[in-house]
């Protein structure tokens, strides 16, 4: 797939920002799926040109694996594009595309279920407190009567 070059936002520092935001999109479109995800999940840490790009993905005209991997990056955005990626994600569920919505409604539960047990994606284990810690009586054991227990360097020695 050719994509076209992107026009810069104005947001970027510097040159160099700019070469990274062009191999994390040129590797968003790749077809390995792990470096799909990973560019994804990196541009999630981009903030405005991370949003712009997975919102691209989403909404344009790209593979499915593509798609799944920009709701990922979306889920994943942190700080002050949390709100605006899932507005996007939430916009997905009304697009003419019915992969697109799909994909939008399966990542919008998974948001949903990660704020609801406090962790992402991982249920609250429950404790089980069935089984308590008691001593055990030493009914087989007598005791000695007399003798305090001995150290082993007071055994008697052999002599000859």
């Amino acid at each position: 797939m050719r994509l076209e070059k992107r026009k810069p936002s104005g947001r970027e520092k510097d040159e160099e920002a700019l070469k990274l935001l062009a191999k994390l999109r040129e590797q968003l479109y790749s077809s390995n799926i792990s470096i799909v995800r990973q560019s994804a999940f990196n541009l999630s840490w981009m903030q405005e040109d991370g949003l712009d790009i997975l919102t691209e993905a989403l909404f344009g005209n790209s593979p499915r694996r593509t798609k799944g991997a920009a709701a990922y990056g979306l889920r994943k955005m942190r700080g002050r594009m949390r709100k605006q990626a899932e507005e996007t994600l939430i916009e997905g569920l009304k697009h003419p595309d019915s992969k697109t919505a799909e994909i939008c409604g399966n990542a919008l539960i998974v948001l949903k279920r990660g704020k609801r047990t406090g962790k992402p994606g991982r249920p609250a284990k429950a404790r089980n407190t069935k089984f308590q810690i008691r001593e055990i009586p030493n009914k087989g054991r007598q005791k000695r009567a007399g003798s305090p227990a001995r150290r082993p360097d007071d055994r008697p020695s052999r002599r000859r």
